[in-house]
């Protein structure tokens, strides 16, 4: 429980966080080291630490050298720890693999890759994202303000027992609202090998994540629900292809064997080939104008449902945005032409 008042604390944190951020430029890539590395008693080093005095107060007020002797040993171990750990952590080099996308109210997920060139192995290293502060927009509902608090208490550390040599990990950041998001700080920290020191250091990434807006479903979705890829063929065209069977005809030399319809050469009907086609269905536009919300941000949602329901169909199609009328949009399918849409509806003004 913090006893000190939100108004005299605060100042106090945001001026320990620019001192941390001035000795860690931000980079894609870090390497730990005296400049950054931070080091100070854990939560039970607190309590050796407290002991070690006591002892020697003990020993100094009643002359004991058998208490003062232990005070010096308790000591010892206590500097022992202090370089061990410290030495633990420092020459870890991280690096930044991968940021994914993610829709508001999901966690993007960072792949990192550690690299350790000591012959020990490092042991007991945690490593988290220090969760952004949730920023909060009048025009969403509070039902869905309570889920995304929900996810961010379901955010956990990655604990590396033993790394030696290179090692990936994946990391969770909680996300709120559409748009480019500013990776917080990623916090590296071990007790190894007593408990009584911990070692931490801070790493500020430049690269950044995007989130697109949540899909969101509506009405107009339906004249999309029903095309299906059962019902593209119908009124849609052919390209040569070999899902779908389209006619018969006469063998000709030179052919694949493999097309011929040894069903009909054994009826005595003659070599004739098998011709199959892909249906190429009809071509779709999600257009902002189109959308029956109101707010700009509902109809971007909408979109986003739009291009991820025609990706999974496979459906040709082209999202056609608020500003997009002096240019022509481009034509795609599939799953990675829908996520080139939601990565414009991420960058939507």
């Amino acid at each position: 429980m913090n006893l000190l008042p939100k108004a005299f604390t605060d100042p106090i944190t945001s001026a320990v966080s620019r001192w941390f951020a001035s000795r860690a430029p931000k980079s894609d890539s870090a390497k730990l080291n005296l400049r950054n590395i931070y080091i100070f008693f854990s939560r039970e080093g607190m309590l050796f630490a407290v002991l070690l005095v006591i002892t020697f107060i003990a020993g100094i007020n009643y002359g004991n050298n058998l208490v003062l002797g232990l005070c010096f040993y308790l000591i010892s171990i206590w500097l022992i720890s202090f370089h061990v750990t410290f030495a633990h952590i420092s020459g870890l080099q991280v690096r930044l693999l991968e940021v994914t996308m993610a829709e508001a109210g999901a966690p993007v997920w960072v792949t990192l890759q550690l690299r350790s060139d000591s012959r020990q192995p490092r042991r007991q290293l945690l490593f988290s994202f220090e969760q952004p502060d949730k920023k909060v927009d009048q025009k969403t509902n509070k039902k869905a303000n309570k889920k995304i608090k929900t996810s961010v208490d379901d955010q956990y550390p990655v604990l590396v027992t033993r790394l030696q040599g290179e090692h990936v990990i994946h990391l969770p950041v909680q996300t709120f609202n559409r748009g480019q998001l500013e990776l917080p700080r990623l916090k590296i920290k071990t007790v190894y090998p007593l408990g009584i020191m911990r070692a931490w250091s801070y790493v500020y990434f430049s690269r950044t994540a995007w989130v697109y807006p949540k899909p969101e479903v509506f009405d107009w979705q339906d004249q999309y629900s029903t095309v299906s890829l059962e019902d593209l063929p119908l009124g849609g065209q052919y390209r040569q292809g070999q899902d779908d069977f389209e006619r018969l005809d006469n063998y000709i030399e030179g052919e694949s064997l493999a097309r011929v319809s040894w069903g009909h050469v054994a009826r005595g009907q003659g070599m004739l080939t098998k011709h199959f086609a892909d249906p190429v269905g009809h071509e779709q536009t999600l257009d902002y104008a189109d959308m029956p919300a109101a707010h700009h941000e509902q109809k971007l949602a909408q979109l986003a449902y739009g291009a991820m329901t025609l990706g999974q169909l496979g459906v040709p199609f082209k999202m056609r945005l608020a500003n997009d009328w002096l240019s022509t949009a481009a034509m795609g399918e599939g799953d990675g032409f829908a996520q080139a849409c939601l990565l414009r509806l991420a960058k939507a003004p």
